[in-house]
């Protein structure tokens, strides 16, 4: 248990042997030096979950996270031991904002793989729709792409079957109208063959001699227009087949695979900043621990060291000043009077 303590001291920033002339004072910085600790800890837990989420790469991974870990660790460790005890409440406050600020920031970034983790079966179901849209968008842009001469192939083939109605209903007409002229039932009411009923038929024969040119004309462009019909249909689904249908599984699409979760689930979006909140609480309590603690018999001892060094230093500079005085007034000339 002494080895734990004095670790958890050293993780304090704490000049520990200073701190064992104030034993009363171990138990908290050997509980902000825990506090640090963990941190750091789940920083590296963070850190390489997140490089294995962009590289999948163990090894990498692993070096990654003690990297980021140790980082944060050092970083949080000299932000508390940066703090001294002051008799000023504000001008403490005022010295430390910086630093919650920076612990605010660093507990941000810390929570963010975390919360990917914490979620993981969620983001991947939400990454299972993404993966649909984005490969629905894809196919919806390459079928714009050939749509507008699909559309036009089809405006044309609608055109040309129309003519040939249009002459089919012509010939009926004429065919009708040359029939009642020989059975009497229209035209000059006279039931013959006689001249007029052979002009209509004339006029029939000559519509449908149209009809079969126009229906041999048209068939072929209609033949020709659906055989393109059928190679872009072929291009177009070769085209689809060949698009990227890699899976998406990169760090930003799990952050925004969390973002559409938390903004159409309520719960969800509730439980993210509770785990945000949770670590903001985590990596600032040192800092807080040390602002509300009331002034101890260790921050008596380091401000007695401070000041002890201090007059040192300004006594050391002043001998400095004497005998380099001393030195100048040996070496001067004497002045004759």
């Amino acid at each position: 248990m002494k080895r734990f303590r004095d670790f958890f001291l050293f993780c304090s920033g704490a000049h520990v042997p200073m701190l064992k002339r104030a034993p009363s004072e171990t138990n908290k910085y050997g509980g902000i030096g825990a506090t640090i600790f963990f941190t750091g800890l789940l920083a590296a837990f963070s850190g390489g979950y997140a490089l294995w989420t962009v590289f999948s790469s163990p090894w990498g991974a692993v070096v990654f996270g003690l990297v980021w870990g140790l980082m944060i660790f050092n970083l949080d460790r000299y932000i508390v031991s940066g703090m001294k005890k002051r008799n000023n409440f504000w001008s403490e406050f005022g010295m430390a904002l910086p630093r919650l600020i920076l612990a605010v920031l660093i507990a941000i970034v810390i929570s963010k793989p975390l919360e990917l983790k914490v979620f993981e079966k969620e983001i991947n179901q939400e990454l299972i729709v993404m993966e649909q849209q984005v490969f629905k968008t894809q196919e919806d842009k390459v079928k714009d792409r050939f749509q507008q001469r699909i559309n036009v192939l089809n405006a044309e083939i609608t055109q040309l079957n129309t003519a040939i109605q249009q002459q089919a209903t012509k010939l009926d007409t004429l065919q009708i109208i040359a029939q009642q002229e020989a059975d009497g039932t229209g035209g000059s009411r006279k039931q013959n063959l006689g001249p007029i009923y052979k002009a209509k038929k004339a006029d029939a024969d000559t519509a449908a001699a149209m009809l079969k040119r126009i229906t041999d004309q048209n068939g072929a462009l209609i033949a020709q227009k659906r055989q393109e019909l059928l190679s872009i249909d072929s291009t177009q689904k070769a085209t689809v087949g060949g698009l990227n249908r890699s899976s998406i599984d990169g760090l930003a699409s799990r952050l925004d695979a969390l973002g559409h979760l938390t903004d159409r689930s309520v719960p969800v979006r509730w439980a993210n900043w509770f785990i945000i909140l949770l670590f903001i609480t985590i990596e600032t309590a040192p800092v807080f621990v040390k602002l509300i603690s009331p002034r101890g018999p260790y921050d008596d001892l380091l401000e007695a060291h401070e000041h002890a060094y201090i007059i040192f230093r300004k006594e050391t500079i002043e001998k400095r000043e004497r005998e380099h005085n001393k030195r100048m007034m040996i070496g001067q000339p004497a002045v004759n009077s």
